[in-house]
């Protein structure tokens, strides 16, 4: 068969478990192949299929992230390994470097920290934007830091990114410049998709009955890392912004909410109170 044909066919079958089907299909042959989805759309469709592709949507009918199956994701100017042990970096969290990026001058920061890297998403966009910046991402996964650490010498940062093990800013010394963090925010019990629900590390999700209890941890360890100019910024859920901006509010920060891109709050900048 014709890959024009298959990606017809596997698109009619995606349509079940994916809303953008046709996307999809193209980008996992496109993997298939080892080339970028504009040349696999100009040079490839009247070549066979590869053999892998079936397998590959199957994958996607049960609902596996095309990020996972693809090993890879984009986020703010960067390409980023991923897999099954971090979270997939979305369009959504690049709120909180545009948020940095307004604090800041030109000049920004010199010194950033990334609480529950992952794979290193948040620290890598700003180093990108910042590059006499260094920074420290931390997680207590040791599977996360492996893909952050592949991650930053793939894009040539290994030497302003440094990762450690750790639990959110316990025992690590200050301040820092900017405090970037995408903790866990969703309520235990929270419906979610498939996608969603079935394959990324639920520790990446689920933060207690209200979705807070990593504020909670997190608001005592950002006020004493956080330098007197500098400022945080941390992801919230669509409709916690008064709940988790209460608690960072007792800890002795101005709190400013910034929506992201579809108009929901998103990010927390905090920033220490005079």
């Amino acid at each position: 068969m014709k890959l024009r044909d298959a990606l017809r066919a596997a698109a009619e079958q995606l349509a079940v478990t994916s809303a953008t089907p046709r996307l999809d299909a193209e980008l996992l042959a496109a993997h298939c192949l080892g080339v970028d989805r504009n040349k696999l759309l100009l040079t490839h469709l009247d070549t066979a299929t590869p053999s892998e592709f079936g397998e590959l949507v199957e994958r996607r009918l049960r609902h596996e992230p095309l990020a996972y199956i693809t090993g890879q994701a984009s986020f703010w100017s960067l390409d980023l390994q991923v897999g099954p042990d971090v979270l997939i970096p979305r369009p959504d969290s690049e709120t909180l470097i545009e948020a940095a990026i307004a604090h800041f001058d030109a000049e920004g920061p010199k010194t950033v920290l990334d609480l529950g890297t992952g794979s290193g998403a948040l620290l890598l966009a700003a180093l990108s934007h910042w590059p006499a910046a260094h920074g420290l991402g931390v997680d207590q996964s040791p599977a996360a830091l492996f893909i952050a650490q592949e991650n930053a010498a793939r894009l040539g940062m290994q030497t302003r990114a440094q990762f450690q093990l750790g639990n959110w800013g316990q025992g690590l010394p200050g301040p820092y410049d900017l405090i970037l963090c995408n903790p866990p925010y969703i309520a235990q019990g929270y419906p979610l998709e498939p996608d969603v629900a079935c394959y990324e590390p639920a520790s990446a999700l689920f933060a207690g009955q209200q979705g807070l209890d990593d504020y909670l941890l997190l608001a005592p360890d950002i006020a004493q890392l956080l330098s007197c100019t500098g400022c945080a910024c941390v992801e919230i859920g669509f409709d916690q912004a008064r709940s988790a901006g209460a608690i960072f509010d007792a800890q002795g920060f101005s709190v400013n909410v910034i929506k992201d891109l579809a108009g929901q709050d998103r990010c927390l900048v905090l920033r220490k109170k005079p």
